[in-house]
């Protein structure tokens, strides 16, 4: 058995989601480390793209932001910002993006600007970015994030990128074009929407991880799948790669 971390087993898992994609829209943190392991392990043909119009960037460690010079140094082609969003997300040119939340609800709506009150919060947040066009114009969207009752909330304090909205029909009534969040990925295990509610449910636990672990870290009655599954482990190779990637 190999030793690792839950925040590498979570990396991993994610890593391992990309496989089959051609496009991603990479956010930055946590979404960013597992595009770039997919890249080096599952997924080597994957095109990784940037809100800073970098197409095929190819970092040999985690940027520290979209501005950071590694990813122009190392892509295939750098374009304006205005001609990522409207000519390659907005058009629907990228198979899936890959975000991150402060907070999430059960229907996989995302909160990065405020915690608190929006005129007098109490945190404010990096803001929206480009998370809600991708959110809203990529052909799916994975969310990787760490799993707690501070993130998993019953409620948002402010809504920056619709997941499901309110739940079935929300997406289109809102004349989203893509088909939202389609898995959640944290370090406790994975979270998929269900297909009648658009509630997100609890389909599989990390190794070691029981299911009234995950609910105990829920800010809502979360349901659990009767078929609930296992993650399988990383292998040497995977967390080999992820350590040089994060080194």
């Amino acid at each position: 058995m190999n030793a690792y971390s839950a925040d590498e087993m979570m990396t991993v898992a994610a890593a391992r989601a990309l496989e089959g994609h051609r496009t991603c829209f990479v956010g930055i943190g946590l979404p960013s480390l597992a595009a770039n392991l997919a890249r080096a392990t599952t997924t080597p043909d994957i095109v990784l793209v940037y809100e800073s119009g970098t197409i095929g960037s190819k970092p040999p460690h985690p940027p520290l932001s979209i501005g950071d010079g590694v990813l122009a140094d190392t892509a295939d082609a750098v374009v304006s910002s205005a001609e990522m969003f409207n000519y390659w997300l907005q058009p629907g040119r990228i198979d899936v993006g890959f975000l991150s939340a402060a907070q999430l609800d059960r229907h996989a709506n995302i909160n990065t600007t405020v915690i608190g009150d929006y005129r007098r919060p109490k945190v404010r947040l990096p803001g929206a970015g480009g998370a809600p066009e991708i959110a809203a114009s990529c052909g799916a969207t994975i969310i990787v994030v760490r799993h707690s009752r501070r993130v998993f909330v019953d409620r948002l304090d402010f809504l920056t990128s619709v997941g499901h909205g309110d739940g079935p029909g929300s997406r289109e009534l809102l004349g989203l074009r893509g088909a939202g969040p389609t898995m959640v990925i944290t370090d406790l295990g994975v979270l998929e929407p269900d297909p009648a509610t658009m509630a997100l449910v609890l389909t599989r636990v990390h190794p070691g991880v029981e299911p009234e672990r995950v609910r105990e870290a829920t800010g809502w009655p979360l349901e659990v799948s009767d078929r609930i599954a296992t993650t399988p482990e990383p292998t040497a190779a995977e967390l080999a790669a992820l350590r040089r990637l994060a080194s």
